[in-house]
Parts: structure tokens; sequence; C-alpha cells
């Protein structure tokens, strides 16, 4: 399964960004009116840089185990809102539905990928 995995290169960790991005603004979206809900979101960039950096975990002998998660899980930080809300809610809607569609496109774009590696991948077992 590694080897599937290092041929999808670093689409398949960005979609795992990605998706988990998905919940988080889903959830700033739901609690908008929510009193004293703080936004929060990933930066994608810099947690896809630390897995271009530091790469899957791996491992020195045959009889080790393979990690089933990162050592280091993304970080989530909360977002300054521009007008800040009486009740304390730092959701700012526009914003939020701005950030959610932008990531579902880049989602779909990484989704494309994967799947043309796959077909390649097709191609090949078939002899085509």
């Amino acid at each position: 399964m590694q080897g599937i995995r290092d041929h999808l290169g670093i689409h398949a960790s960005a979609l795992e960004l990605r998706s988990r991005r998905t919940d988080i603004l889903a959830s700033n979206i739901a609690n908008a009116a929510t009193p004293h809900f703080k936004a929060r979101d990933l930066d994608f960039a810099s947690e896809i840089r630390k897995h271009l950096n530091d790469g899957p975990l791996t491992t020195t002998a045959e009889n080790h185990l393979p990690a089933a998660m990162n050592a280091r899980p993304e970080r989530i930080a909360y977002r300054v809102p521009t007008l800040p809300s009486k009740d304390g809610n730092t959701v700012e809607l526009s914003v939020e539905q701005m950030q959610f569609s932008e990531n579902v496109m880049r989602y779909q774009a990484s989704l494309n990928f994967v799947n043309r590696k796959i077909s390649g991948l097709m191609s090949a077992i078939k002899e085509e």
C-alpha cells in the first residue's frame, strides 16, 4: 500500500489536509450564530510544507511496524476577525463561505490529480 501512496505523492496528503480544512470551515459556518464561538482555520501552505520537508515516518528495519499517523498533527489557529461582533463570535460568514468555496475547488483539483495517477496505474496494470 505504501507503494501506491508514494506514487500518488503529495496529492494524497493534500487531499487529507483539504478534507480536514473543509471540516473546520464547515464548523465555523455552522456556528456563525453561536455566541462566543471563535472561528478557526488551518494554514494549508505551512502544513503541506511540513509534509514535504519531513515526509512520512519510515521504518529502519523490516521488523518495525509502520506508523499509522503522522508524528505531528496539524496546527489549527484562531482567525482574527476584521469586524468582531458584540456577542464575542468571530465568524464572518462571507469570509468563511469564500474560504470554504476556494478549499472545495482546490480539493477537487487534487482529486483530479489523484484520479489521473490512478488511471495511469490502471493502464499499466492492463498493459495498455
